[in-house]
């Protein structure tokens, strides 16, 4: 038996077995980020099991230049690295934006560059159908449309979150929904033909890059309607679509590692996009159409002028409610991200529990720009974990909770979605804060939230506002009940 015939041998074995254990420890890992406590040893599970689905891809291509391998290694790690050090908070959602964006990138290149090699490199005159094969032709496409309409819509998404494009604020487009509907078809069409009609190499390749700038442009048009407001949803959906590019490319190579570890991402997105949509009272159609507060923004709807018996407090005066009160819920939103307040509440949350206050977070599903952005920005504070509740299980705590602080957050906690029909949030789930006996709103203004509507609460008999910096006036509060005896 030769060397190439034994290696071989050795990897028709050794392959399946590590593609095994990658999908193990992928569904394993999944599993664990579904809990707070458990998420950093599920993203460690996972950040293994691609390695080992790196390694058995390796053996399986065989003898490689493992000079491009460790150059790209080598450059991405980098990368990845510095934007991790780099990167404040309250940029996370970019940085996922953008990763979710990289995952498309890595898909839509893949697959142009099998088309490239295998047809026309090669000229060949038969149909990609026939060269590559039906599943892999048509997957093809699939990877391309897919990867591309992430790579687009993920960068719109970047420069929405961070205002670079109208402030965030949605852009309506003329015939927006026709035109969406012609790159949609068209790129589908293209994909078609390419695996079933295209005879010529020269016509293929034209074909793909055609395709390839459709679907980058129908990335844009499917983002661009949709505000800042609504990007925890298209964040998750976007996730969801690297996944499937991710999928799409694994059927195309034949590799079941990338075709289950892109269903798993994909199906979670899809699910996560879902769950996200629910706490908005919104269907998914509903958010991809875009526009959601358009109209309240350009008509000036929640301006500061529109409230008329606003109740405002120091940071002195919320410090001797706190002092005599029993127990505490925080009601993060982006204004905590913002101004880095999650170390200032951290040490407000211990000086309060040593006085045997009772401290709760109330997490609502869609508070910040990312799904978890909340969840993340409190566990780099080590809040503890048994502190965090979901909406669902604190809403029927308010009622008994003599303080609550909102710091940042607007619509998550806008009585009107219960109690105004003509209100555009009506029906969305939201926390009940204002059952608290006590409620203070720490905000820079009266602005109002992605919604562009007037939120009541501000002029509730209950609820004064602070207004300033989330971490000067937390910090402020500190420094107050410390002299208090």
């Amino acid at each position: 038996m030769n060397v190439s015939t034994e290696f071989n041998s050795i990897n028709g074995v050794l392959v399946p077995l590590i593609y095994l254990i990658s999908a193990t420890l992928f569904i394993l890992g999944l599993k664990r980020m579904g809990r707070i406590s458990t998420a950093r040893s599920g993203n460690t599970l996972s950040a293994f099991a691609m390695f080992l689905a790196v390694i058995g891809t390796l053996l399986e291509i065989g003898f490689v230049d493992y000079r491009w391998i460790i150059g790209g290694l080598i450059i991405g790690g980098l990368i990845g690295t510095v934007a991790a050090l780099r990167v404040r908070m309250t940029e996370m959602p970019e940085m996922v934006a953008l990763f979710n964006g990289s995952g498309g990138a890595a898909s839509l290149a893949v697959a142009v560059a099998v088309v490239w090699s295998r047809i026309v490199e090669q000229q060949v005159t038969s149909l990609p159908s026939e060269v590559l094969g039906v599943s892999q032709s048509v997957t093809v496409g699939l990877s391309i449309i897919i990867g591309a309409v992430t790579l687009s819509g993920s960068y719109m998404a970047y420069l929405k979150l961070q205002g670079k494009i109208n402030k965030g604020r949605p852009i309506l487009l003329p015939l927006r929904h026709v035109w969406t509907a012609v790159f949609t078809l068209g790129a589908l069409a293209l994909s078609i033909y390419f695996a079933f009609f295209a005879a010529d190499a020269a016509q293929a390749g034209t074909i793909i890059l055609i395709v390839a700038g459709a679907s980058l442009v129908l990335g844009v048009l499917l983002v661009i309607p949709i505000g800042s407001g609504d990007m925890p949803v298209v964040v998750s959906l976007l996730n969801s679509y690297s996944g499937l590019a991710a999928c799409a490319t694994g059927f195309m190579l034949n590799n079941n590692a990338l075709i289950i570890s892109g269903a798993l991402v994909g199906s979670a997105g899809i699910i996560l996009t879902q769950i996200m949509c629910v706490a908005m009272d919104r269907s998914l159609l509903n958010v991809l159409l875009g526009g959601f507060g358009a109209q309240a923004a350009t008509s000036g709807s929640g301006a500061s002028d529109e409230y008329t018996s606003v109740t405002s407090s120091s940071a002195e005066e919320m410090a001797m409610v706190l002092f005599d009160s029993e127990s505490v819920v925080f009601v993060p939103g982006y204004g905590l991200a913002v101004a880095q307040a999650q170390h200032a509440v951290r040490e407000l949350t211990d000086l309060l529990t040593k006085k045997g206050i009772r401290v709760s977070f109330a997490i609502h599903p869609v508070a910040g720009r990312m799904p978890g952005h909340m969840n993340v920005l409190l566990a780099e504070a080590d809040v503890p974990y048994d502190y965090l509740f979901e909406m669902e299980k604190i809403n029927s705590e308010f009622k008994s909770t003599d303080v609550a602080i909102l710091l940042g957050a607007n619509d998550v906690c806008n009585p009107s979605a219960l109690d105004d029909p003509s209100s555009p949030i009506y029906g969305m789930p939201i926390l009940n804060v204002h059952q608290s006996r006590s409620v203070f709103i720490v905000k820079r203004s009266l602005s109002p939230g992605y919604a562009g509507i007037k939120n009541p609460l501000f002029e509730a008999e209950n609820a004064s506002m602070c207004y300033g910096d989330a971490k000067k006036i937390i910090n402020e509060v500190i420094e107050e009940i410390k002299t208090l005896k």
